[in-house]
């Protein structure tokens, strides 16, 4: 079942006299429970696709359908509520209110949404002891580690049950072996909790974890690579396929 799509999507933007075309004719689906990992150069589009799939830019021409929702057939407020209720997001710098509790911080979008946090409490729970962090659910975000207030967004992300997870760079501001433990937590939670995730990532390690892998260039997707398991494998061939884009 598809559950994120796009069709001709472009984007431009406006630097004074010049038109920078970020997007190009984008034409990219997920299917529901797939962890997709977007790659590119600098500037390749990567972070506006993104912004695109999660409701929070318009584009120019095309059309981005979310959960079965053509998002330019809605109004601003209509659009909000489909990202409110259908997207988490996941990022680099993780974004937790530090004057939240590590459990206060994970309901923080049920709040936001107007639900009776006790009515989740359960689900709160659940989340907490699947990103490790039980013991820490009373710890402010400067009482845990990188890592742990990633686990904390990663929670947050998943609290409202999303039809799909997007996730910029979520291991870029983590050692190694911190980044390695949040993408096995990501890859977990489509195999457990059957949750989409698009990550966009510059490592070829961290994109090893997706299902598949899309390559973008010039604000066009140019290749596809469908991972086989075999994370050595994996990570050459990403390598290998983003060497030959930049020659």
């Amino acid at each position: 079942m598809t559950i994120l799509e796009t069709r001709q999507v472009s984007k431009q933007y406006q630097m004074g006299e010049v038109t920078v075309n970020a997007l190009a004719g984008v034409d990219f689906s997920v299917e529901k429970g797939e962890f997709v990992a977007i790659m590119g150069p600098s500037g390749s589009g990567k972070s506006t696709l993104l912004h695109l799939l999660g409701g929070l830019d318009s584009p120019t021409t095309g059309e981005v359908i979310v959960a079965g929702q053509t998002l330019s057939h809605l109004n601003d407020h209509e659009v909000t509520l489909i990202r409110r209720r259908n997207v988490g997001f996941v990022f680099q710098f993780y974004n937790l209110l530090p004057t939240l509790t590590a459990e206060e911080n994970i309901a923080l979008p049920l709040l936001i949404d107007g639900r009776n946090v006790k009515d989740y409490q359960s689900r709160i729970d659940a989340l907490l002891e699947l990103v490790g962090l039980s013991d820490r659910r009373h710890h402010k975000p400067d009482q845990l580690s990188g890592g742990q207030q990633q686990r904390v967004a990663i929670a947050r992300a998943f609290v409202t049950e999303p039809a799909i997870v997007l996730a910029d760079e979520p291991t870029g501001n983590l050692d190694s072996k911190t980044g390695d433990e949040i993408l096995r937590l990501l890859r977990r939670s489509c195999r457990e909790l059957h949750q989409t995730v698009v990550m966009v990532t510059h490592d070829a390690k961290a994109a090893s974890y997706a299902d598949r892998v899309v390559f973008l260039r010039d604000g066009r997707i140019v290749d596809h690579l469908k991972m086989t398991g075999n994370q050595g494998e994996d990570i050459r061939l990403i390598q290998q396929h983003l060497a030959q884009m930049e020659t």
